[in-house]
């Protein structure tokens, strides 16, 4: 946030300070002196027209748009600029600029005559002279400079009063310099506004799928320790002299749920240490007509990946795949190769459980889980083959 801050205020500074050279080289170039540019720059209608521009852009993109345009208050909005095109029309700023500093520069022009001879009629101590050529007279006219000053009296030298020139024809280029900066000022309120809205969807995505990852996991977890304490109570029932060692697995296997499940991502190395407590637990009440083997392959190093994304298959498996009365194969395979992660789990389908009857939520959620988390970096294809069911996983992290 501070970054794009800083960005944007630099951004309008070199902006602005492009728009505050124009005039300075304009100035530069029609006066023809180097002194020219100091004049122009401590000029007060100078400034009058720089701040001007720069006021009014602000005014319309912090403001009016806001205010207006975004709350879709067309017609207030069109007043507003109708009467501020209407204050630049009064302040003529361009042309004040144009005139004043102009006039300055070329006063040297107008003064060319070496000894100017006085114009009409003039009071001696004696009387009146009318000897003096008088301007209807003269050939060409009065002298410019005097014609300038008589036809506009703001050309007087002042240096403590701006005095707004107001001429009989429209300053279009000070208009036209209005109309650039308030399209200017629209489309920068626009852009930031499109900015913070794809940043508030953003933003709210994210704590929609984190909202939802969480929901998920916390419907996997008691899903799976339910299934596990079914195990256990079997094996309590019968007596069984392994027990306690399926309390130990399953006091394991809590413990990595409830301290390490919390977090988004987790070391590969616990989650396959957390497979093998479930497996060592599903040994306990497989007879011999079952068939398990479990591998794993590749250089386990410090890989992540979400938290019981491979134990939600590995449940079903022994869910689905084992019989007590017909032989039954599991094959549960996990490769891994760098950051890359193929898991594949195959089992018997039996006639009385078809594959289609899987109705559990724990593949589905998985699939949520997968696509927020690996959007375009996983393949999962479910698929019955040869009378098995065969989920293939694989993970480009």
């Amino acid at each position: 946030m501070i970054r794009s801050k800083a960005t944007t205020f630099f951004i309008h500074a070199a902006g602005w300070l492009v728009f505050l050279g124009f005039p300075l080289l304009f100035m530069n170039r029609t006066q023809q002196s180097s002194a020219g540019t100091y004049a122009v720059l401590f000029s007060p209608y100078y400034w009058l027209f720089c701040l001007t521009y720069i006021f009014m852009f602000y005014l319309n993109a912090w403001y009016l748009v806001p205010k207006f345009v975004f709350r879709k208050r067309y017609l207030w909005y069109g007043i507003i600029v109708l009467l501020l095109s209407g204050c630049v029309y009064f302040l003529q700023p361009f042309d004040n600029l144009l005139l004043h500093n102009l006039i300055k520069g070329n006063k040297p022009v107008a003064t060319t005559a070496p000894n100017p001879q006085p114009i009409g009629p003039q009071i001696t101590p004696t009387g009146i002279d009318s000897s003096a050529p008088d301007q209807q007279n003269m050939p060409f006219g009065p002298l410019p400079h005097e014609d300038l000053r008589m036809q506009d009296p703001s050309l007087k030298p002042t240096n403590r009063i701006i005095f707004i020139h107001q001429s009989g024809n429209i300053d279009m280029v000070g208009l036209f310099i209005f109309i650039i900066v308030m399209g200017l000022s629209v489309a920068i309120a626009t852009v930031q506004k499109w900015q913070l809205t794809e940043q508030m969807v953003t933003r709210a995505e994210a704590e929609k799928a984190h909202a939802e990852l969480s929901f998920l996991k916390a419907q996997i977890n008691p899903h799976f320790l339910f299934n596990t304490l079914n195990n256990i109570y079997a094996l309590s029932v019968t007596n069984s002299e392994h027990t306690s060692e399926s309390i130990m697995k399953l006091s394991n296997i809590m413990r990595y749920v409830t301290d390490e499940v919390t977090e988004d991502f987790v070391l590969l190395q616990n989650e396959i240490d957390c497979i093998n407590d479930y497996i060592d637990l599903q040994r306990l009440r497989l007879g011999k007509k079952t068939k398990l083997d479990f591998e794993v392959s590749g250089k386990i190093d410090n890989q992540k990946i979400p938290p019981l994304i491979l134990m939600t298959f590995i449940e079903n498996v022994f869910k689905y795949g084992v019989s007590k009365h017909q032989p039954s194969v599991i094959d549960i395979c996990l490769r891994v190769n760098g950051n890359q992660m193929l898991f594949i789990c195959k089992n018997t389908i039996f006639e009385k459980r078809p594959a289609t009857e899987r109705k559990g939520i724990g593949i589905a959620n998985n699939r949520q889980r997968l696509q927020h988390i690996y959007p375009n970096k996983h393949r999962l294809d479910i698929s019955v083959a040869d009378g098995n069911y065969i989920v293939e996983l694989e993970i480009n992290a």
